[in-house]
């Protein structure tokens, strides 16, 4: 039996209300679409986030049995570059495994999820993780500005433990241009939104799912959720009933909450899905994007042994409104900021990031072997005192570890895009003290021994040499 053995999703924790967005731009509407979208902090992109939903699907999990990790996006940070080898060194997958990025089209997650079903079949991995991520630019005053939302979903297939089995799939493939990007466009292009709403997404949806249904001699009765995603409120419900599906077996879009997510909106659909999914139910998730994947599952009963997951619920509970239209711009980088020269980044040593990339991307530091006393970084000698081992050192990781808030501090002359920036000195819990910036808090909200998770960000942008600086912060654990 082949399917998905764990998930996971991200959503970022500020949110942008569609009525802030009218009320800058005075005449311009969010294509009537109520409520608000998620917004990516200034550290966050496409693979950050795609490691925070790893990281939510193998909690729990043994990492080392996983042995293909495949990234979606299509705003992968590096055009020359495997963004899923980034995630995967940041996930401790080891570098003995499969990566490989899927990109240029939001039906990209399916397409991986696809190819990652379709590898442990064939027995060429036993376990594959796969990530899909997005955090597209819009053109202020857009219908996408709108629209468009960050977050991320994660699946883990494999042939035991499964808890829904794939099915089968059904793929539409078409050249439709509604939307496309260059490699030197800042924003995408667009065509006429009656075209992509009755052309695209009304058509390919549609089609995706009859031929599934018609392939496996399957029809809307059958099936508990169907999971797709349309940019137009009227049509997703009109999608649906043309298929002969009823209102409470059509899973709630995002839109209102997350916005479009790109890659991963089906999929963080489907994660919801299955927060809610009960042994037996039949669930089927079609994509959009140059034509539909469609691809259905069976939950099984090994639903109720998955641990804790935080999912698109949990997530969608934690959250803080960014107080203006300007404040989003300048996160998204579209509103330049003057960094002066406390934030411009020194030259990046890529010889020093690949001899310590266990260290700076999987966080890892030693542990002693004659005490037990943790350290990070690594270090040859034990720093307990009454200890002093030297060369007795195992590898220790901290990215999993969560921690205490021992010491802080705020500086309002260093430069950051939300400031002022924040450090302070973490206890880890099992042992262990570094210092690390703060990140998804506000100065006020700190304390002393508040509680701590590790959370991978983007630390610093080398721009002169087209690097983005990967690092591990401290966050307020979520709640």
């Amino acid at each position: 039996m082949v399917g998905i053995v764990s998930y996971g999703a991200y959503v970022p924790r500020y949110r942008l209300t569609r009525k802030t967005v009218s009320a800058a731009m005075g005449w311009f509407s969010a294509s009537g679409i109520p409520g608000e979208k998620a917004i990516a902090n200034y550290d966050e992109d496409s693979v950050t986030m795609a490691v925070a939903a790893g990281t939510d699907c193998l909690a729990g999990l043994r990492r080392e049995a996983v042995e293909a990790l495949y990234l979606a996006t299509i705003t992968p940070p590096y055009r020359e570059r495997q963004d899923a080898g980034i995630a995967a060194a940041a996930l401790d997958l080891g570098s003995d495994i499969r990566t490989a990025d899927f990109a240029d089209s939001s039906k990209a997650g399916t397409a991986a999820l696809i190819a990652g079903c379709d590898a442990v079949k064939a027995g060429s991995a036993k376990r594959v993780i796969v990530c899909a991520s997005d955090c597209r630019v819009a053109k202020p005053g857009s219908f996408e500005e709108g629209n468009y939302g960050d977050g991320a979903a994660a699946f883990l297939l494999g042939d035991s433990g499964v808890i829904a089995s794939l099915g089968g799939s059904y793929s539409v493939t078409r050249d439709f241009m509604d939307r496309w990007r260059a490699e030197e466009d800042s924003f995408a292009h667009s065509s006429e939104d009656r075209w992509i709403r009755d052309e695209g997404y009304t058509k390919f949806i549609a089609q995706a799912i009859s031929g599934l249904l018609k392939k496996y001699g399957l029809s809307a009765k059958d099936f508990a959720k169907v999971v797709y995603p349309c940019l137009y409120v009227r049509e997703h419900a009109a999608i649906g009933k043309s298929l002969g599906f009823k209102p409470d077996q059509i899973q709630q879009e995002l839109l209102t909450t997350v916005g479009d997510s790109g890659a991963a909106h089906p999929l963080m659909m489907l994660v919801a899905a299955l927060q809610e999914a009960k042994p037996g139910d039949r669930i089927l998730v079609a994509s959009y994007g140059n034509g539909s994947d469609a691809v259905f599952c069976e939950v099984t009963s090994e639903i109720v042994n998955l641990g804790e997951r935080r999912g698109v619920k949990k997530h969608l509970a934690s959250k803080k409104d960014l107080p203006s239209y300007e404040r989003y711009l300048a996160l998204r980088n579209v509103l330049p900021t003057e960094k002066g020269l406390r934030g411009e980044p020194g030259p990046t040593q890529v010889t020093l990031m690949w001899r310590d990339r266990k260290v700076i991307l999987a966080l890892y530091g030693s542990k002693c072997r004659r005490c037990g006393t943790p350290q990070y970084p690594d270090q040859r000698i034990c720093v307990n005192p009454d200890c002093g081992a030297l060369d007795e050192m195992d590898e220790y990781r901290f990215a999993d570890k969560s921690g205490r808030l021992f010491s802080y501090t705020s500086d309002s002359l260093a430069f950051s895009v939300s400031p002022p920036e924040m450090y302070g000195v973490i206890d880890f819990e099992g042992g262990g003290r570094y210092l690390l910036d703060i990140t998804d808090a506000e100065a006020e909200s700190l304390r002393i021994d508040m509680p701590l998770e590790m959370t991978f960000r983007r630390r610093y942008w080398d721009e002169g040499h087209g690097i983005h600086g990967y690092f591990w912060k401290a966050k307020p654990t979520l709640a």
